[in-house]
């Protein structure tokens, strides 16, 4: 039994139980770990930006939940982006952006691993037709891929949607909050 008054708090805030919590948060709650509160107030932090609103800022949560498979976070990030206006098709393409990108990812760091220009010129052959008319709108849509991507750790797609962003008028504060609550999230997402 999770004894640690913040990692019961973290959890209660995620509407999870302890049977929910990974071994790697049960040992930092055991070993009264200082990180935990960090994490708690990263996360908090990170949801709430000026350049993200509340809808979005779950929403690219919601992506980054499912990019990394936490459950608890999915379930958490579905319910908040519903609460924050989204409807069931919004937070359908947020799950959808988490796999078509991890997809890409996977291909376009193969391309730009090896470096050779054969591969560059054989088709991708991978449909992505959600990029081209998103429910969330194109900026909207580039912003949760670009953050799937430095995830993922795909330098090419980073590039690719970043200079997207900026040709779409989106501020590079914008752009960096949405890494940086992405950063938080794959945080949590190892301990829940």
């Amino acid at each position: 039994m999770i004894q640690n008054e913040t990692a019961i708090e973290f959890l209660e805030l995620l509407g999870a139980n302890e049977l929910e919590a990974k071994v790697s948060l049960i040992t930092l709650a055991e070993s009264d770990s200082k990180y935990l509160k960090d994490l708690k107030v990263n996360f908090k932090t990170a949801l709430k930006s000026e350049n993200i609103n509340e809808k979005e800022s779950a929403l690219i949560a919601l992506s980054i939940a499912a990019n990394e498979s936490s459950e608890v976070l999915i379930k958490y990030f579905t319910a908040t982006s519903l609460q924050n206006g989204a409807s069931k098709e919004e937070v359908g393409e947020a799950i959808a952006c988490a796999s078509l990108l991890s997809s890409n990812n996977v291909f376009y760091r193969f391309r730009h691993f090896t470096g050779k220009e054969k591969y560059a010129q054989i088709p991708a052959k991978l449909r992505m037709n959600i990029m081209v008319n998103p429910i969330l709108g194109k900026e909207f849509f580039e912003l949760m891929s670009l953050a799937v991507s430095a995830v993922n750790g795909c330098e090419m797609c980073v590039n690719a949607h970043e200079n997207s962003l900026m040709v779409l008028g989106t501020s590079e504060e914008r752009v960096f909050d949405a890494v940086r609550l992405s950063a938080v999230i794959v945080s949590v997402s190892k301990l829940v």
